[in-house]
This record gives C-alpha cells, structure tokens and sequence, in this order.
C-alpha cells in the first residue's frame, strides 16, 4: 500500500509542476485535463483506502519513506501515517479539491492566468495531502508551511490589484506569527523527546506532562502545558482563530475557486486536524484545553456577529467560517475531537457549496459581489438558488440535514463538558446559532429573492451558469443534505477514530451522549426539542422579516445604534490596531534603528566618521613633511636626544 499513499500525494504535485512549467506550452484544456485528472487519481485512491480500514479492517499504516538526515540522534524523516483519522481527512480533501478544480474550468475561463491558477491549487492539494498523512513533526511542519506559501500565491493571484497584495502579504504574515509559536511547540518536543516521530512522541507524553518549566522566574508551569499552548497558537493562526483571525476574511480578495479551497477543506481546516491529532498531548493538560475551548467560543460568537453586517457575499461566507472554526475548536477544548472531526467534515461539503454558489452568482452578475446590487436570483438561477438553500440549511443546523447532526451534537457536548469556561462557551455557541442563522439567510433572502436591484446591463444577460459551475453544486449538494444520516453513528459514537484519538475517561463527554444514541432518526426526533434547532429558526425567522418583511427596520436600527454598528463595520478595530499599533510601531521602530543605528551611528560613526578622522590624522601629519632641510635636522635631533634619554633611564 505504500505505493499507493505515495500516489495519492505525487499525483497533485506531478500535475501542478507540469501545469505550472509547461501549461502555457500545452494550452489550456491540456492543463486542466492533467490536474484534475491528477487529484480525481488521488480522490479514487483515498476511497480505496478508506474502503480497506473502514470495511476491509486494513490495519493503520506507520512507516518511513524516506531518511532525510540523522543529527545526534534525532531523525528527520519522510513518512507516512494512515489511520482512520488521517483516511477521513484525504478523502474529504481530495473530494472537495476535485470539485473545485472542476468548478474552475468555468469561473476562471477567461482569465488569462488560468494555467497558473490550476498549477496553484493542484500544489496546494499536495500541501494539505502531506499534511494530514504525515507521521512526524518535520513532515506536518512541512506541509504546513507549504500551505501557507501557496494560500500567498493564491490569494494575490489577481497581482495587478492593491488589495489582492496586501491580502496575501497579510495572511503570510499574521501566520508567521502563529507558526512561530508552532515551530516553538516542536522545539520543545523536541527538547523532552528527543523525537519527531509521533508515536514516540505520544508515548514520552506522561513523561512531559511530569515536568514543569519556569517561563517567568519563581513561576513554573507545566511542560505539556507550555508545549499544547505552543502548539495552538500555530493553530489560531493557521485556523484563524481570535486575535489572528483577521487575514481570513482578506482571503476573499483571491478568486472564488480559492476561496472555496481555502475556507472549506484545507488551509483552515489544519489548525483543527493537528489539535485533533495531538490528542494524547493536549488530554494532560486541562489548561490548554480550556484555553482552546474559550478562545474557540469567542471566535464563534463575536466572529459571527460580523457577518451580519457584509455586504459583500464571499464576506458573509468567510465569517461563517471563521465562526464555524470556532465551534470546532470548542469541540476540541471540550475533549469532543470527533465532534469537531464530525464538524470539520460536514462543514467541507457545505461550505464549499456555499462559496461556489456565490461564484456562480458573482459569474452570472459579471462580478458583481455586493448583494445591495442583486435580489430575485430565483428565477435566473434555479440549480445554484437550490443547491445554495441546502447548503444554507446545512450551515444553520435545519432538521435533517448534515449541519444539523454535527452542530447539534457539538453544542450537548459542550453542555456536558466539565471544565473551566465550558459554562461561557456553551453560552457562545448557542447564542452563534442565532446569529448563524440571521446572517445567512439575509445573505440568502438579499441574493435570490425580493425586488431585483442588479444594474439593467447584468440583468439583459442574466441566466444559469454553465454545467463546470452547477454539476459541483449538485455534488456537494448531495453530502451537505445526507452524509450526517450516514456518519453520525460511526464516527461519533462508534469508535470509529479508535486510536487515532485519545480521550481520558474523565474527559469523554461523547460516551455519556452515545449511551443515550439509538440511531439517527432518533436523534434527530430527540434534536427538534433541543434548543439549539428553535435558536435557528428564530435567527431565520428574523433574517425574514428584516430583509423582506420590513426593510425600514434595519435602517432605523442601525441608526439607533450607531456606536455598536460602527464596531462591528469595523471588525471590533483589529485591523485598525494591527495597522497603527503592531505595523505603525514596527515601522516607528524601525526608523528609530535607521536613524540611530544606520544613519547615526553606521553611516556616521564608522563608515563617514572613519573618514572624517582619517583626514583629520592625515591633514595633520602632512604637516610634517614640510620640504624644509632644517625641519628634517631638527627632528632627527630631537629624535635622538628622546632615544639617548630613554636608554638612561633604563639604565
């Protein structure tokens, strides 16, 4: 089999070097042909090994490809490890990588990158592949890194626009910040480990968790505190977790194909998989658990608040990802890894079908993105307005449909979970539901139905996108509304991660809630009475009567409350504090050490000031050479009086 998994993440790479270095030789249809040919392999592959240790009971693969160095001991290797959790996660990436490629050959017709486009984000499904399928630090490092590089070229694809650079500039560096407390976390694995390798790793984790470090003096904390906390700080960056969410929703400045990659699948998706993956690390330490579970309850509710007021359709879609990342990492702080697995695979199909939805809206209306200038869709754009209900209903947590099983079952995990903050984040995540479904389905009343506001020329060439556009939405229409019936059983409360994840017994919120699951019919009779499904409604109801019902209301209301509406316009100021605080200061310092430093003391000092002085000794020495006879004697004189003196008074 190992030839096999090392299919599945050459196949992407092959097709995106060939796309990249030769497409512009092989024309446009050539490229598209090979990389989506080359991630359709790599889909078709993880299925046949998801097949062979779900239903053929293959045993997980552990093993090295490749030894890149040996230093003092410490391996640095190449391998791979393919288990339940890491199956899921490539079948779920290369699914939702193959729609979107496909997708591509549509939205990107005309756009005179196109080769380049489809060499980007067949290297960046290479990326997320290694990623997950990674049995070491070295490799998952690799891969994370690889994604940020490429999520960089990705979203300044469009270079020739301003916004597109900043955008990407902002992303790689808001998550270097994030990777550099990472890259700590493997250090310090490193440092009581003397290991990369996972299982060894894992295994040293109690020996970890036994020693303390003293980061202030006279103030130990324990290691394996010290190290998960690392760890996560790399994952609020790469997940966009609050304070170093704020490149995600710039990510839109990229084409929308991108945007459905990045938000659904891959790049944010990691920070999630890696908690999930350290699971035996982050169980010994109830601290970092509960930081992940505060800091994953703010960024659901307080991130969602500001997709009420975008405008800007792909904005709505982004901050329901960044609150959607923050249920998953309640689930992961609450000890609910599969609940947050579980959400991370429903929240792939459906949030993708989102993205591409407002893609085919935004091909439709020739790039039109603000949903002021759209309304009455429904009847131009029967298959996208279908298939971007269910996707709709999916995000909100409806009855029924795959949202629903894994949101649902998220938030009882979350009511169960006894540890610090869990009372202030169930409060956040039922409170988001709300918010979820208002902001979602004003986006979805504003597009498709009410009074048409499109400008007269959009609306003279109105009409369904083609069939690269809609055939995706159907397929990711299909899992977004079943795959919930289909996995909840297995996947939460059937052991299916088996020793992929490991949960303390204390800590296992999900055995409590599987000993009351009877199937999944049941369950979602037992979730009609639940809270969470009426907070939903709700949210919908009122998104109803404010876009539709009573317009006036919303502008006499964002009058009323100016001040909280300013904050949310601006994104409770982070950008603002980002710009004139962390980069007006880096720019203030800076100029501090170039007129200081360089200016001053380099240019000034050494490099002009050596010159100054030795004109100065030279002006001065020139004097002795006068041409005068005399002079010369006189020295020679005094020179000699000062030689004979000296030798008596050694004397």
């Amino acid at each position: 089999m190992e030839h096999v998994y090392l299919a599945i993440v050459l196949a992407p790479l092959l097709a995106g070097v060939v796309a990249g270095l030769f497409g512009h030789a092989i024309g446009r249809a050539a490229t598209h042909w090979i990389t989506i040919s080359g991630v359709a392999i790599s889909f078709v592959l993880s299925l046949v090994v998801l097949n062979g240790i779900l239903i053929d009971g293959a045993e997980p693969f552990n093993g090295t490809v490749y030894t890149w160095a040996v230093t003092d001991g410490l391996r640095m290797e190449i391998g791979f490890l393919i288990d339940r959790l890491s199956a899921l996660m490539i079948t779920v990436v290369s699914f939702v990588s193959l729609m979107v490629h496909v997708y591509t050959v549509g939205y990107m017709r005309d756009d005179p990158g196109y080769q380049r486009f489809f060499s980007y984000i067949s290297l960046f499904t290479f990326s997320m592949l290694m990623l997950v399928m990674s049995n070491n630090f070295l490799q998952l490092f690799f891969g994370w890194e690889a994604v940020g590089v490429v999520s960089y070229l990705l979203i300044g694809f469009w270079y020739t626009r301003p916004t597109a650079n900043f955008a990407s500039l902002k992303a790689f560096l808001v998550n270097r910040v994030g990777d550099f407390g990472f890259l700590l976390g493997i250090a310090a694995i490193v440092y009581y480990t003397g290991s990369l390798d996972y299982a060894e790793v894992f295994a040293g984790a109690p020996q970890i968790a036994a020693r303390s470090i003293e980061i202030f003096p006279d103030n130990p904390w324990n290691a394996m505190t010290v190290v998960c906390i690392l760890l996560f700080i790399g994952a609020m960056g790469k997940s966009a977790q609050v304070p170093l969410h704020v490149w995600l929703p710039d990510s839109m400045e990229g084409p929308t194909p991108i945007s459905a990659l990045i938000h659904a699948a891959t790049m944010v998706t990691a920070g999630i998989f890696m908690v999930a993956r350290m699971s035996p690390l982050f169980e010994l330490s109830e601290t970092a658990l509960s930081t992940v579970l505060i800091i994953g309850a703010t960024t659901a509710f307080f991130m969602g608040l500001l997709g009420v007021v975008q405008n800007d359709i792909k904005r709505v879609v982004a901050y329901s990802t960044l609150s959607q990342l923050g249920y998953m990492a309640v689930a992961l702080g609450a000890s609910a890894y599969a609940a947050g697995i579980f959400h991370l695979l429903t929240h792939a199909f459906f949030k993708a079908l989102l993205f591409l939805a407002a893609g085919s809206v935004i091909i439709a209306l020739h790039h039109e993105q603000d949903m002021r200038r759209m309304g009455g869709l429904r009847r131009y754009m029967p298959v996208t307005y279908w298939t971007c209900l269910i996707g709709a209903l999916a995000l909100i947590g409806f009855p029924g449909t795959a949202g629903f099983f894994s949101k649902d079952a998220l938030i009882e995990a979350v009511a169960e979970a006894d540890r610090a903050g869990a009372g202030y984040a169930h409060w956040a995540v039922l409170s988001g539901v709300f918010v979820t479904a208002l902001y979602t389905f004003r986006m979805f009343f504003m597009t498709f139905h009410g009074p048409e506001r499109m400008e007269p020329h959009a609306r003279e060439h109105l009409h369904e996108s083609p069939w690269v556009v809609t055939v995706p939405l159907v397929l990711l229409a299909i899992p977004s509304a079943v795959i919930g019936w289909f996995t909840i059983g297995p996947v939460l409360f059937g052991n299916y991660f088996g020793e992929s994840i490991r949960v303390l017994p204390a800590n296992d919120v999900l055995a409590g809630l599987g000993a009351h699951f009877e199937g999944p019919a049941q369950f979602l009779l037992h979730g009609m009475t639940a809270p969470s499904v009426w907070v939903a409604l709700a949210g919908l109801a009122a998104a109803w009567f404010f876009v539709l019902r009573r317009p006036d209301i919303t502008d006499a209301l964002r009058k009323r409350f100016t001040l909280l509406h300013g904050i949310l316009v601006n994104k409770y100021y982070f950008d603002a504090f980002n710009d004139r605080v962390v980069a007006g200061g880096s720019r203030q310092i800076a100029r501090l050490f170039w007129r200081v430093g360089d200016e001053a003391v380099i240019d000034g000092v050494l490099v002009n000031g050596t010159a100054r002085g030795i004109g100065w000794a030279a002006g001065r020495a020139r004097r002795l050479q006068s041409g005068y006879l005399y002079h010369y004697a006189f020295a020679m004189i005094i020179g000699l009086a000062a030689l004979l003196g000296w030798m008596l008074f050694l004397r």
